[in-house]
């Protein structure tokens, strides 16, 4: 494991709001209505745009991959997504909304030499990603690398950020947490309040059946605030988390990381300023932390 127990979460923190950027921006959401999808909501190009990777994936296994939404929230979009638009156009269309996206926001710096830069040093990382177990990274890592920078770079940290989702769910159950749970645990720290989470799809009684299952395991209060036994098994969460993150941060070294961190900050900075991003989600962007994903 990586000297630096903190590095996996530092480089985790600045570049997963560049990919996560592509659920939020306009131009991401003018490439889903061009190809039918329902634009009224997020969530319908969400899916697409996140399980197109995987093929025509059945509900069944996009429940499995995404983890935390109920199987009825999946079931909404999933695999009405593959009637709308075929996976591979639906990949096609989310190159030219990443590319549109982060022309956008980021300007000049899309051509520039600094990013070139930093989609070098995204793609060593990510080529280094062991995806074995992890279907998500898997999938993205098997696709074709684009030669345009700014879209390698989208590229490398989508496969980064899915490489540390998947073992975040790896975390996740071997801690005991089924889905729901892990949402109201996370609640429980004061990660995000209970109703940030309602896009995950779970009812009221199914969140509260979680409630009292994390209560009885002395993780919640009565009032659904983390004890400190609740405390502790999620800092072991995240804490396997960013131990299982490690690998391709080690491969890209210490002055390497140190680089993508100061190449990649500006850009951070822009999508934090362009105000696309939720200020109170679940992502877990500048939390302390790791996200559910």
């Amino acid at each position: 494991m990586t000297e630096d127990r903190a590095l996996p979460r530092t480089v985790w923190h600045h570049f997963e709001a560049v990919h996560a950027v592509l659920y939020f921006a306009p131009e991401a959401f003018a490439e889903a209505a061009a190809l039918g999808y329902d634009v009224e909501s997020r969530w319908p190009s969400y899916f697409a745009w996140r399980a197109a990777p995987l093929g025509a994936a059945s509900r069944e296994l996009v429940t499995a991959a995404f983890y935390s939404f109920s199987p009825d929230t999946v079931a909404r979009y999933i695999p009405a997504a593959w009637s709308t638009a075929d996976p591979a156009k639906v990949l096609e269309a989310r190159w030219r909304a990443v590319d549109r996206t982060y022309r956008a926001l980021f300007g000049a710096q899309v051509d520039g030499p600094e990013l070139a830069e930093l989609a070098r040093l995204a793609r060593t990382a990510a080529e280094a990603a062991v995806t074995a177990g992890r279907p998500l990274a898997a999938a993205n890592a098997a696709l074709d690398w684009p030669e345009e920078p700014h879209l390698a770079l989208w590229h490398a940290v989508t496969i980064l950020r899915e490489h540390r989702g998947d073992g975040h769910l790896a975390a996740l159950l071997a801690a005991g947490l089924d889905p729901c749970e892990s949402l109201v645990s996370f609640a429980g720290i004061g990660a995000a309040p209970d109703e940030a989470f309602a896009g995950r799809g779970w009812s009221a009684e199914e969140w509260a059946g979680a409630r009292e299952r994390l209560t009885a395991r002395g993780w919640l209060d009565a009032e659904g605030r983390a004890t400190e036994l609740g405390r502790a098994g999620r800092n072991e969460v995240e804490r396997l988390t960013d131990q299982l993150a490690a690998g391709p941060w080690e491969a890209l070294g210490a002055a390497g990381a140190a680089r993508f961190v100061e190449l990649v900050l500006p850009l951070f900075v822009a999508v934090l300023q362009s105000g696309l991003l939720p200020m109170q989600g679940t992502l877990g962007i500048g939390s302390v932390p790791a996200p559910t994903w």
